[in-house]
């Protein structure tokens, strides 16, 4: 049994074949897509919100052992209780963590605005490791308080502005660290992005019946209780100020990453809000139809004070006069303005990111890479859940940034005034009307350490 086949025993290609075997059975990393794990070392993963943004979440993990889904509104969830017949099914996440605490290892939390916090905070108090959509949380307070004990019971967590893991986003930054463009001292951000049901306030006082299969009580969660109409659900709550963050929450995360990265931003000392056709008092329970916002950033380390200038809906940022002829501004993206040039780039973490007009970008040579690349946002978030590392857009990254969205809400609020901000002390110095949305009220009977059951 000894002879060789070509220059191999059998003895030896037995052995190759076992170690072949092994290797497949093992699979490397790299050759695993977004969101897989090997057999072996798989999370235990439940998701809250499965409908809608919560699906694509959902595919983005579900390499992993889905073990339990839950969402208040089972019509939205029922391509995902379809899909994963294994998973546990719940209405109330309250009662998933109740009877599967042990089971579970990671949350993923991709309900409306206005019930991230309670939601995330039922998770992390219980240790579990949290990916949160953006835009974190419904106030400034809620952001702080899951700062806060996210690092307190040492549990890994990411914001869902997936742009952060691209490979564009981190080409910008080493472009400006570079000095492609000089010192930056202006940003133009804007999505045309309209959230405004102005028109539709009359109708809020029509009597309608709350479906079979949602639990409005339940979707309302620490929100002020009103009665059941279509126009709240599912998607449109993002343009309702009582469950939403308006355009400037869903798109801020995404398009002003780049830059609070690459200007390491932080807290601006005041914002101010423009907006036409809108009364604060009239049209509460909405947002305007185009805002123009305004944030100033103080000096930090080398870098020189800087102006964001947000513009979303109708309101349109100025055309930059290096744009070449014919070409207009995306829809969703920003133009940040240095002393020695602009760099223009789209909507997700700086997609298509380039340095304008074109002779300038193609004479540029690029620097080499600092930044380390990461292998997609959801693995970037797994990968750190089994390394014990933070990942990129963790809560201390991606909770600042989400607040820029919710301080231009409070400057629309308080329309005109230039409120001045001290985000150290989490407190306006100018404007105690403005003090009373940083931590606005719950229900009764919900809080946010122990959601009522």
């Amino acid at each position: 049994m000894g002879k060789k086949a070509g220059n191999c025993t059998r003895r030896e290609f037995l052995m190759g074949t076992a170690s072949a075997v092994a290797a497949i059975t093992l699979v490397p990393r790299h050759v695993l897509g977004e969101g897989e794990s090997p057999p072996s070392n798989k999370l235990n993963i439940a998701c809250i919100g499965v409908g809608g943004r919560g699906e694509a979440n959902l595919d983005g993990v579900k390499g992993e052992n889905i073990v339990a889904l839950c969402d208040a509104d089972t019509r939205r969830a029922g391509k995902a209780f379809r899909d994963f017949p294994a998973a546990k099914q719940y209405q109330d996440f309250r009662k998933m963590f109740d009877e599967m605490e042990k089971q579970i290892d990671a949350v993923v939390v991709s309900t409306p605005d206005h019930t991230h916090a309670v939601a995330c905070m039922a998770a992390i108090k219980r240790g579990k490791h949290i990916y949160c959509e953006k835009p974190l949380a419904h106030s400034i307070h809620e952001i702080r308080a899951l700062r806060n004990a996210a690092r307190e019971h040492k549990v890994i967590t990411q914001l869902g502005n997936q742009g952060h893991s691209s490979e564009d986003i981190r080409r910008l930054c080493e472009w400006i660290w570079d000095g492609a463009i000089g010192n930056v001292r202006e940003v133009h951000a804007f999505s045309g992005v309209i959230l405004s049901y102005i028109s539709r306030l009359d109708r809020l006082s029509e009597k309608q019946e709350v479906p079979q299969g949602l639990d409005w009580d339940l979707w309302l969660g620490p929100a002020k209780f009103r009665p059941y109409n279509r126009m709240y659900l599912p998607g449109s709550w993002r343009g309702w100020a009582p469950f939403g963050t308006g355009a400037i929450g869903d798109w801020v995360c995404h398009v002003v990453d780049p830059v609070f990265w690459a200007l390491h931003l932080d807290s601006p000392t005041s914002v101010q809000a423009e907006a036409e056709g809108y009364d604060p008092k009239k049209h509460a329970d909405t947002f305007p139809r185009g805002n123009r916002i305004r944030f100033e950033f103080p000096a930090r380390e080398k870098r020189a004070p800087v102006t964001l200038l947000w513009f979303d809906g109708v309101e349109k940022p100025p055309r930059p006069e290096e744009l070449e002829p014919g070409k207009e501004l995306p829809n969703i993206g920003a133009v940040v303005i240095g002393d020695k040039g602009k760099i223009m780039h789209g909507s997700h973490g700086a997609g298509e990111v380039r340095i304008i007009p074109d002779e300038k970008m193609a004479a540029y040579k690029q620097p080499d890479r600092t930044l380390p690349r990461v292998r997609g946002h959801y693995q970037d978030w797994l990968d750190s859940v089994r390394s014990g590392r933070q990942a990129g857009s963790n809560f201390d990254y991606g909770g600042p940034l989400a607040e820029l969205a919710l301080l231009g809400n409070i400057a629309i609020r308080m329309l005109g005034q230039k409120l001045a901000w001290d985000g150290e002390k989490m407190r306006f110095t100018n404007c105690p009307e403005a003090n009373a949305l940083v931590n606005p009220p719950y229900r009764e009977g919900w809080t946010l350490y122990s959601p009522a059951g």
